[in-house]
Order: C-alpha cells, then structure tokens, then sequence
C-alpha cells in the first residue's frame, strides 16, 4: 500500500475548499428514512457557494459529516482495530503489513502509514465540521433556529467525538499528570487555505475541556429523540452526548462526574433505562445487539451497506473472521478468553467466539462481526451496557467499601450473559473494581476499548505472543504525531 503521508498533508490546506465541496455532493434528501441514509443518491454537481441555499442542501452537508466521521480509515473500521490490538486480545497470524500489523507490535514511527492515514480523515472530518458550523452561521435564515441549533449539536457531538478518540491514541493519558502533557492542534476554524498551517499543539486538558465543551453545548440543542429506530442509532440525540460525556470523564478520572451524566441517562435501580429521551437498555440477549443494529441498547452506530461499505481492509470482519476476509487477529489463549471469569456457558463466548473453522489451524475467532465478502456489519461506536460499566466503576472508585449499587450495575451486564455466575459478594472495594474491569474486557472485546482502558489507568501494554510488554515510559506507549503534520505545521512538535 502506497505511504500517503505527503500527499493529504503537503496539499492539505489545498485540498479542503474541495473538502467542503465533497461534502456538498453528498445525499440531499427531504426526509432521512434508512434506505436513504445507507444508500445515498449523489447529486451530479454542486458549487460550494450554494451548499446552504436551502434546507435540502444543508441537511445533505450534516450527512455528509457522519460520512466523513464513519470513514474506514477513521470510526468506520480502522480506529476500533487500533486500539484493540494495542492491547493483548488479539494475536497477529497473518503478517500483512497493511493491516495493523506496527500497531500490533508497537513499531509504528512517525512516517508509518497507520497513525498517518487516521490523523489524515480525523483532521479531514473534523475540517469539513468547523466548515458546516461557520456556514450555517453565515446563512441563518437557510432553515428555522431550532433546526439550526440541532445540526450545530450534532456537528459539535461529532466534533467532541473525533477529539476523543484522538486524544487518546496520541496523547499521553489525561490521568498521568491531570491534562498538562502535549495534546493536539485544536483546530476549531475551518480552512481553505494555507494561512493557518502553523498551531500549537494544546495540552490534554485543553483539548478535554473543548471537548466537554462541545458535548455539553450538543446535549442541549440536540433532539431528545429522531424520526425512527435508525436515526436514534445512526445520527446524535441528547443522550448520545450524555453517554459520551461518561466516556470522557471516565477517561480523566472524574468519577464523580461520570455519576452525574449517567444519572441523567441510568435509573436508580434495575432494570437499569433511560427514562428521558430514547429508552435505552440492555437488550435481554446480547447477540440481539449485533444482529438487530438498532435496538434501543445500541446508542451510536456507524450504518454500513453493500452500496456503503468500510472500504477494502478496513471493516472488522475482515480481521477477525477468515471465512470472510483474512482473518488477520485470532483471540489470544492467555487474553480474556483465557480467563476463568469468561465462564464456558457465558453467552458471549457461545455467541461470539469460534475456534472450528475449516483450515484455520485451530485458531480461536471472534465473531461479533460475521458478514461479508461485503462488511456490512454496523460498527457499534456507543452502547447502553458501557454506560452501566461505566457508571459502576465510577461509583466502585468513589466508594469507601464495597459499593452496592455499582456490584448492581455489574451483574446487571454479567448476569445477562452469564446469570449463574453473577457476584454475590465482594472482599472489598479492590475485588469490584477489578471484577469491573474484567466484565469490560469481556462485554466489550473487539469494539475499540482495550488499550484506551489501559492507558487511562496508567498501566502498561500487556506482552503478547513474542512481543514485549510497553512500559508507561515507552516512547510507543502512545502513537507518534505524524511527520506530514510536523513538516506543514512548523509550531507542532513531536512526543517525546
């Protein structure tokens, strides 16, 4: 695969005036019924300066920034890869040099492929959003305030979203030193040139805050609920921003604040739902999850379709299952499966855990993501049962013993999966923290949470197959900053 570091970041500041321009060709639509959200019609031609000249268009432009976000290279595929084989689930079997492969071993350096393409459509998706947002400002009338103020929600939620998951694959974790560490250029304007190459890169605090920003500016100009089923999975509400929010503070170690978003979104007590807005809950069989895409359990989704794909080597199934694809990460015997507390009737493993495909040298497989050739599995981006894992280890933490609502919010995850192996007890606050911990490598194994998991915690890289154990202090403990970047932005500087 051709290196594309020069060529997105050379040209850059050139080429986002046609960035805004692509956005406009995508779907204009009057209504956003699932058939035209994943099969999107394009128009022939648009010039950019009638790209908010009726509502038609503007909507087509919000689309448009969903698309850019759910891009393979970025939140369609590749980003949850990264982060999962970072950590020690999954063991290489292929060693195909396109596909994670430094990211598994911890080589990547600044000019690798895998931390450049992914820099290059975050900072693409998030162009084309600042982009949006300064246009509907320049053209209020376009559509009626309340409307207006909702695409700015659901730009800025996909602005907040983008950032986090930047933050925290390039970035030294916000918990090491409360934020002060080197974060990202906080670009917040939109660009059509190359006036404004040169920015400093903020702190991780700075870029958590505007993050926190944004999510709170979403919560309260999204709608409570959209149109249907696969709008309230596929574009933001306020509960979307709300259970991100959970993720954020998660992240900086604010627990108390963790407990004060998913409040809003977490009933006192089980069975756990939301009971403003969409009622999200836990489905009552979690393989329910990854067949039926939108239940009220999945909170966002990145919607794929066989005219609407992650692009080639980019979705899951291919480097999970190779009956359709390669195949390129087996489970690992001495990760979470390994784990007595991953018991052999847990409907998690016997849903989504094979090791008896023909011709695989008995490999173990995760299965979550079984269709192809075409990946047209839904890339599950926010579910309800992380928000409850969430909101228990937020409460374990901040608890002096042993906390019952948060050994509650646990078994309500485990027991739905695995109802004879429940906690009846706990020795102490240590014993639920860690149970906690364990219940997320397993719920959420293969959608993106491994190593961010780690590296909040301020633990190291776990050993894998023949591949050392990364320190704290490591210099690849976080993804180098790419060298395109720093060869068009003179004020940015590497990671140490």
């Amino acid at each position: 695969m051709k290196n594309h570091t020069s060529y997105l970041f050379t040209n850059r500041r050139m080429f986002l005036k046609a960035a805004l321009l692509s956005v406009c060709l995508l779907p204009v639509v009057t209504s956003c019924s699932e058939e035209e959200l994943l099969e999107p019609k394009p128009l022939t031609s648009l010039a950019d300066v009638e790209a908010f000249s009726n509502p038609d268009r503007v909507l087509a432009q919000v689309n448009g920034l969903y698309s850019s976000i759910k891009n393979g290279q970025f939140l369609g595929g590749r980003y949850f890869i990264y982060v999962d084989v970072r950590g020690e689930e999954f063991l290489n079997v292929s060693n195909n040099g396109v596909t994670a492969l430094q990211t598994w071993n911890h080589t990547n350096n600044s000019g690798s492929n895998e931390p450049t393409n992914l820099w290059n459509q975050a900072y693409l998706a998030i162009n084309r959003i600042n982009l949006f947002l300064e246009g509907l400002d320049a053209n209020p009338t376009v559509v009626d305030a309340a409307l207006a103020s909702q695409y700015k929600g659901e730009a800025r939620f996909l602005r907040a979203l983008a950032y986090l998951s930047m933050v925290q694959l390039y970035a030294q974790p916000y918990t090491k030193d409360n934020g002060a560490s080197l974060g990202l250029p906080l670009r917040l304007q939109g660009e059509v040139g190359t006036g404004n190459n040169d920015l400093v890169r903020s702190t991780v605090a700075q870029v958590y805050a505007q993050i926190l920003e944004d999510l709170n500016f979403a919560e309260q100009n999204l709608a409570a609920t959209n149109a249907s089923a696969v709008l309230n999975t596929t574009r933001a509400h306020k509960n979307t921003a709300i259970a991100l929010k959970t993720r954020a503070y998660l992240a900086m170690g604010r627990y108390a604040d963790v407990v004060t978003e998913a409040a809003k979104i977490v009933s006192a007590t089980a069975p756990y739902r939301a009971a403003t807005g969409v009622a999200h809950q836990l489905q009552a069989s979690v393989a329910t999850v990854f067949t039926n895409y939108t239940t009220t359990e999945s909170i966002l989704s990145m919607p794929m379709s066989s005219n609407d794909l992650p692009g080639t080597q980019n979705g899951l199934a291919s480097y999970y299952m190779p009956i359709v694809g390669i195949g390129d990460y087996s489970l690992n015997p001495s990760g979470i499966i390994g784990n007595a507390a991953f018991t052999a009737t847990d409907a998690r493993r016997t849903s989504f855990v094979k090791n008896d495909f023909t011709g695989d040298a008995g490999r173990i497989r995760l299965t979550k993501f079984p269709t192809g050739p075409q990946h047209t599995d839904y890339v599950p981006v926010i579910r309800y049962a992380e928000v409850l894992l969430n909101l228990a280890e937020a409460k374990a933490r901040l608890a002096a013993g042993v906390d019952a609502d948060a050994l509650a919010l646990l078994n309500a995850v485990r027991g739905r999966s695995a109802p004879t192996a429940i906690y009846t007890a706990m020795a102490d606050k240590a014993a639920l923290v860690d149970a906690i911990l364990l219940e997320r490598r397993i719920e959420l194994l293969g959608e993106g949470f491994r190593s961010n998991d780690l590296l909040r915690q301020n633990l190291p890289l776990p050993a894998k197959a023949n591949i050392q154990a990364v320190t704290v202090a490591a210099s690849v403990y976080i993804w180098p900053i790419p060298q395109g970047e720093l060869n068009v932005n003179k004020l940015a500087v590497p990671n140490p």
